[in-house]
């Protein structure tokens, strides 16, 4: 890749912007490592670790790979999670100082990772002094930097929750919660002190944002998601950063359908939008062993979004984790994890799904510290006690463990990272899905004008070799030579490969890469490079 002459980072492929190059990695700092022992993970914690996420060698394969971070809340704050901050100034005291802090992004950085920071400007923290300065004195100007009525307007939230409360003889407006009462990001002195914080944590070093509740910022009366008013803000809030850098990147958490998502991403508002239909169909997918779901998600997320400005991703920190959705069956996360880092989108994974993690509801058992190894609360801490108890199957379940095992989740995670970071079609290749007559493949083709790279996953659980493939038109012309990029579930080094003979309309048909003695294995994920012969 291209290197930035003025950050020495490196620049996106062909001329596409650094993200959407990346695999981000997204941590809770409380959780990821406690480097004091004082029970709580911190940003000291995440740099030791640093090399584990990515050394910053591309010859090396023992790291994860990860190209990017979105660090959790890192703002002061009265609850653990952060989501309602109390000072948007300075850091967390639990997890360290400001120069700890930006000690973080300059090692980060030197591995060529960049650092995305949580932005919670919906909400403050009912303790923010704003916030108590607003309800104590009704004539002070901080009183509109809040949402007041004199009367209870009598309307519920969008998923039927109380949003007015009442504090004196007046009702303040808190989407959320009753103690993360709502910014009034209608007042320009509001939206003047969110340009100052954005600066600030700009100039500190940090790469971009990502956006909670980002369909929220403006309501319209009882609208209180997807408003006309909140695109406007975006509009304006782009226009405000891209100014201070015009490589930093906003990553908005637009929890809705995929229509209302890319509303977001036409390219005046924000650089990135998670795909919440497309994360929840890969694990029904994968769940029920049906590549026909699997590919009508893919192919609906290609229509709906313009490549490369979609956040793809499995679970985060508000969904049940993966390994508990798939049953505790490491096949079935294994290829949840193929076709997330194989097809398009910028990848984002919670940190612990690439061990297989588990935890569902409540929030705090989503958040639990990370499992490296089998020793006490699982090499998270030396204290006596953790802010919270690991996971019971730490120590079958850990860093240490699966990182000499070449079959584990964590050995296929870091494969398919290493490989998408190796092959740009992989990355920003365009798609096109090829038919097979087996109904457990999903296969497509990823390719840009100098690489082209087939794809099979076999969700089935039995090996198949009734798979042919037919590509009726597409991108392909000339010759070709199959080279092995990647093949789970059997020996790789006696695969013998066939390569597909291409028809008038740059397709092929009843194409089968491997030799009918050679079943392509139960749960297996096949990766193939068509390297043209001149």
């Amino acid at each position: 890749m291209p290197i930035s002459p003025v950050t020495g980072m490196p620049q996106g492929t062909n001329g596409l912007p650094w993200w959407s190059d990346s695999v981000f990695y997204q941590i809770f700092v409380r959780s990821f490592f406690d480097s004091n022992g004082d029970g709580i993970g911190d940003f000291n914690g995440i740099a030791a670790k640093l090399d584990y996420l990515n050394d910053g060698n591309p010859e090396t394969n023992t790291d994860l790979g990860i190209t990017g971070l979105w660090l959790m809340p890192i703002f002061p704050s009265p609850s653990y999670h952060g989501y309602d901050v109390t000072d948007y100034y300075s850091v967390n005291p639990d997890y360290g100082t400001l120069d700890d802090f930006k000690n973080l992004i300059a090692a980060a950085h030197q591995r060529g990772i960049r650092v995305t920071i949580d932005l919670v400007i919906n909400h403050t923290s009912s303790k923010h002094p704003w916030f108590i300065e607003s309800q104590s004195d009704p004539a002070s100007p901080k009183r509109d930097w809040y949402i007041w009525s004199q009367t209870n307007p009598g309307f519920s939230g969008p998923w039927g929750q109380q949003v007015w409360y009442r504090l004196g003889d007046a009702y303040y407006y808190a989407l959320f919660w009753e103690q993360m009462p709502d910014l009034n990001l209608s007042n320009p002195q509001v939206v003047s002190e969110i340009q100052k914080i954005v600066k600030f944590w700009l100039e500190a070093g940090v790469d971009g944002f990502r956006l909670d509740g980002a369909k929220h910022m403006i309501e319209e009366g009882s609208i209180q998601e997807n408003t006309a008013a909140t695109h406007e803000f975006w509009k304006s809030f782009r226009s405000y950063y891209k100014g201070i850098n015009p490589q930093a990147v906003t990553i908005g958490e637009v929890w809705s359908a995929s229509q209302a998502v890319a509303s977001y991403l036409q390219g005046d508002e924000l650089d990135l939008a998670f795909n919440f239909d497309l994360a929840g169909s890969i694990l029904n997918a994968v769940s029920t062993q049906s590549a026909f779901l699997a590919r009508n998600a893919l192919e609906q997320s290609n229509q709906v979004f313009k490549p490369w400005q979609f956040a793809s991703f499995l679970t985060n920190h508000d969904q049940e984790r993966v390994m508990t959705k798939v049953g505790q069956d490491v096949n079935r996360a294994k290829l949840a994890a193929s076709i997330l880092l194989t097809s398009p989108g910028v990848p984002f994974i919670y940190y612990g799904e690439e061990i297989g993690m588990t935890g569902q509801k409540p929030d705090e058992l989503i958040r639990t510290p990370m499992q490296w190894s089998a020793e006490t609360y699982a090499g998270f801490t030396t204290a006596e006690f953790p802010w919270r108890l690991p996971n019971n199957d730490y120590q079958e379940k850990n860093v240490e463990l699966q990182a000499s095992d070449a079959n584990s989740l964590l050995a296929h995670y870091r494969n398919l990272i290493h490989l998408r970071n190796q092959h740009a079609a992989l990355r920003i290749g365009d798609v096109i899905f090829v038919d097979s007559q087996n109904k457990d493949i999903l296969a497509f083709l990823r390719y840009i004008d100098s690489e082209v790279a087939l794809v099979l996953i076999n969700l089935g659980k039995d090996p198949v070799t009734d798979y042919a493939l037919t590509l009726r038109s597409g991108p392909l012309s000339g010759k070709y030579r199959s080279a092995l990029l990647l093949l789970t579930g059997a020996p790789s080094d006696k695969i013998r490969l066939s390569a597909p003979v291409i028809n008038a309309q740059g397709g092929f048909d009843a194409f089968a890469p491997l030799p009918s003695d050679q079943p392509l294995p139960g749960a297996a994920t096949l990766v193939i490079q068509l390297q043209p012969v001149k």
